[in-house]
């Protein structure tokens, strides 16, 4: 057997007993109500799984079923709709966790593995690899309307039941939880890195994530030679937005700033801005610098409660 079969096979072995077909209910006018299935990945002893948010979208209840026959219900812990994140635990049978990597390790054209269960097929495996690191993904929610970041593109073929699902690097740790959302088109996971963390820890202790809101739109922009040797680094955040009314708005930044410090620290993508945004930054002074017409601008913001 070749050596790329032999690693697939290996990683969907250690990864696939980790990973629950979920079947999600609500209340509804007759009583409970199914609303809709999806994967979970066990990430804890005593029996915490990851899924999407979109998922578990209005459920209040359900019941997880695992590859060996054996299953639990389920509670919904709590739901982040800005990162695609949800929490449920199983309230009986635990299966033990599943590795969870570090998705800051990837690089594209890496082997990645996807284990879910599509269309109710528990237990299927797809291969591919890393296609695009640092996406955006529009999302929606009702009427909520969002972009999730740094998700992780892959030519893993994913379908609707795989949302909640792993996404496995050779060496069988999670570094992802794919997200099947409907129209996207694409192959696409929430990475498992420092933030997402901090995310999954609110979201198991309170069921839901406290943000902190400045009001920028902004995209990665690599440096030139001669500005990166001046300012100290290689990327920054161009600002294409200022949305109205906002903190950011308040501070004096504008549309074309170049954002290179907030808090002091570099930031070079959506994920570096985010790790500043967390519940203590909220009403804070927040130090930003920015680059102005050639000129160096620093400001101070005080970021709000971010709010549906």
């Amino acid at each position: 057997m070749d050596a790329y079969s032999r690693t697939v096979i290996t990683v969907a072995e250690a990864v696939a007993p980790h990973v629950a077909a979920v079947e999600v209910m609500g209340q509804g006018r007759n009583g409970r109500v199914r609303l809709g299935a999806g994967s979970a990945v066990v990430f804890t002893e005593d029996g915490y799984m990851l899924t999407n948010a979109h998922v578990v979208a209005g459920a209040t209840s359900g019941w997880a079923a695992f590859a060996d026959g054996t299953g639990t219900e389920i509670e919904i812990r709590g739901a982040d709709v800005l990162s695609d994140l949800a929490v449920i635990r199983g309230l009986s049978h635990l299966q033990g966790p599943a590795q969870l990597g570090d998705a800051e390790g990837l690089r594209v054209g890496q082997l990645v593995i996807a284990v879910g269960n599509p269309l109710g097929l528990a237990g299927s495996v797809t291969a591919g690899v890393v296609s695009g690191l640092g996406r955006s993904m529009p999302t929606a929610l009702g009427r909520t309307r969002r972009v999730i970041e740094d998700v992780i593109q892959t030519d893993a073929a994913l379908n609707p039941g795989n949302s909640g699902g792993a996404l496995a690097d050779s060496r069988g740790r999670v570094v992802g939880i794919n997200t099947a959302v409907a129209g996207a088109g694409l192959g696409l996971a929430v990475p498992i890195n420092a933030t997402t963390r901090r995310i999954i820890a609110a979201l198991m202790a309170d069921g839901r994530v406290r943000r902190a809101y400045l009001g920028l739109v902004s995209s990665p922009i690599a440096l030139n030679e001669t500005l990166a040797l001046r300012v100290g680094q290689r990327k920054g955040l161009r600002v294409a937005d200022v949305i109205a009314g906002s903190p950011a708005d308040h501070a004096g930044l504008k549309a074309g700033d170049l954002v290179l410090t907030v808090g002091q620290r570099p930031v070079s993508s959506a994920e570096s801005l985010q790790k500043q945004l967390f519940a203590e930054a909220i009403g804070a002074p927040l130090a930003v610098t920015v680059l102005r017409n050639g000129a160096m601008v620093d400001v101070i913001a005080v970021p709000v409660e971010m709010t549906e």
